[in-house]
């Protein structure tokens, strides 16, 4: 089933202790009376299993951040996809830039672990995005061509089957954190090239995709109202109740 729009998602990273997390839970759990699109939280994985616990029958989406390529195994420190949806997430960052550029994730990788993910019933979140050189250089787009060919299994799409459950998040590796984000024109000519670019791959409709990078309660609504852009993928604002949920509503969400 398709995740209605928008689709708000708060990456938490590695931020807050149990009672941030169960505090910042809580607030969100006070406005979602009755959502309208789809809201979601990725808190640290020590977090996840108890903030998953105050959410139930909010209707807000809880996931993780990351997932190991095995189902199990002997991989010290590392998650499985299954173990996550054993703690109550039901979604799944992958491909983060942080873990492209500061572990070396590779495309490869993140396509083991969507792979995993969408095997273990999560929703993968897909991020993609380019580095400063390589929007300076004007090679945004072949950038983006090469990680989708590489980061997804595409296979499992061109068979008749939705893509469901997957989800694609453009994220600037430029933009992160940084307080910059591209102009309008520039997210929206991006936004309707991945559309461009994913058409002919996905069977049915395609995934949702997200803007991120930098999002923020007062540019949210006006990023969010650009054709294929169907909602946000937010970092450090997430971390504030108030301010997410002015996103979350910023973008048609109630």
């Amino acid at each position: 089933m398709a995740l209605p729009r928008p689709l708000v998602l708060g990456n938490w990273k590695m931020n807050g202790l149990r009672a941030d997390g169960l505090t910042l839970a809580g607030r969100l759990a006070e406005r979602a009376v009755k959502l309208s699109g789809t809201l979601g939280v990725f808190p640290p994985a020590t977090l996840l299993a108890q903030v998953a616990q105050r959410l139930v029958g909010t209707g807000i989406m809880v996931g993780g951040q990351d997932c190991h390529e095995k189902p199990s195994g002997a991989h010290t420190g590392s998650i499985a996809a299954p173990m996550l949806r054993d703690a109550g997430a039901g979604a799944v960052i992958l491909g983060h830039s942080e873990r492209r550029h500061g572990l070396g994730e590779d495309d490869a990788l993140v396509q083991a672990k969507t792979r995993a993910a969408l095997a273990a019933g999560l929703t993968a979140i897909v991020c993609i995005g380019e580095t400063e050189e390589e929007y300076a250089g004007g090679r945004t787009l072949d950038v983006l061509e090469r990680q989708i060919a590489g980061s997804l299994p595409l296979d499992l799409f061109t068979r008749g089957a939705k893509a469901d459950s997957l989800v694609i998040a453009y994220e600037p590796v430029w933009a992160i954190g940084t307080g910059r984000t591209p102009s309008l024109d520039e997210i929206g000519r991006t936004h309707t090239r991945l559309a461009e670019m994913l058409g002919p791959r996905i069977e049915g409709d395609l995934p949702p995709l997200l803007y991120g990078g930098s999002v923020k309660p007062d540019n949210a609504a006006d990023i969010m109202a650009i054709a294929h852009v169907d909602g946000a993928l937010v970092g450090g604002a997430s971390l504030d109740a108030d301010g997410f949920w002015r996103i979350y509503t910023a973008g048609g969400g109630a």
